[in-house]
């Protein structure tokens, strides 16, 4: 039995020589910031060799250019070329994610 981990984003990444650590974070339950929205929580760090981590980059790149390709999603570049009030396939501009730029 594999255990899965649930991730809201990446908090940060830190390079320290030939190590790389990728610290994950999701949005906490209970606490909140001055506007009211859940504060983003550590949950758990992975840590790679560089040429991990390079290999790594290289896959999620080819698995974005699938997703823009596929419509799941857009680029922040492509929205703002959209004309007004395209909602293309039905889908709000405003879901495009900020992690695409």
């Amino acid at each position: 039995m594999s255990t899965e981990l649930y991730s809201d984003g990446i908090g940060e990444i830190t390079v320290t020589g030939t190590i790389v650590r990728i610290d994950l974070m999701s949005l906490s339950a209970t606490e909140r910031d001055e506007k009211n929205n859940p504060k983003p929580a550590f949950r758990q760090r992975i840590i790679m060799p560089v040429d991990a981590f390079a290999n790594a980059v290289d896959l999620m790149q080819k698995a974005l250019t699938g997703l823009v390709e596929a419509g799941a999603v857009r680029r922040i570049g492509d929205i703002q070329k959209l004309p007004a009030g395209d909602t293309q396939q039905g889908q709000m501009t405003a879901n495009a994610s900020p992690n695409f730029n």
